[in-house]
């Protein structure tokens, strides 16, 4: 038999802009950005981690976001997208996979992502237990990210199936989450 194949999920989440007077704060890509406009959201409405939670399950065949920390599961109300990152990294290894990477571009006209690119990559890789690239750009005043509404973030995530002991490198057996909010 033919040893699985690496698997690659894509994902992306978009949040609105808080109010400018909101109490909320800015978090993205686990990191809390002081100063800067915050986002709308169930949990803390991290951009970054909830489109590398995405591509997590995408690559999995689990599920989505929706699936797992949707609005209907009040224990995940305010959550930080660290925790969403690590338990969706868990869920994935649950299902028989280990993480290779993920990589994440955060797409709005603020933060400036480059003045903290270390650290948003060092925060997602603890969250994860993965290796983790952050990146940012604009979308030259376009759309609502560049007319300054809100921020988006898309993903992809590499995983490969654990190895079971068995030595043959197959891939877990497929299964659909209970509920597939998507």
């Amino acid at each position: 038999m033919t040893p699985a194949a690496p698997r690659i999920g894509i994902g992306v989440d978009v949040h609105a802009a808080a109010p400018e007077d909101s109490p909320r704060d800015l978090w993205i890509a686990g990191l809390r950005w002081e100063g800067q406009r915050a986002l709308e959201g169930h949990s803390d409405a991290d951009v970054a981690c909830h489109a590398a939670c995405d591509a997590l399950f995408s690559a999995a065949g689990i599920g989505d976001l929706g699936t797992h920390f949707g609005v209907g599961r009040p224990e995940w109300e305010g959550a930080s997208g660290s925790r969403l990152l690590g338990e969706a990294a868990r869920l994935v290894r649950e299902a028989g996979y280990e993480i290779g990477n993920i990589s994440v571009q955060v797409i709005g006209n603020w933060p400036r992502l480059s003045r903290r690119r270390e650290e948003a990559c060092a925060a997602m890789t603890a969250a994860a237990g993965a290796p983790v690239s952050v990146s940012g750009t604009t979308t030259d005043a376009l759309g609502l990210t560049g007319r300054g509404e809100g921020l988006a973030a898309m993903a992809t995530a590499l995983l490969v199936p654990a190895d079971d002991g068995s030595g043959t490198g197959r891939a877990p057996e497929q299964t659909r989450p209970e509920e597939d909010r998507a």
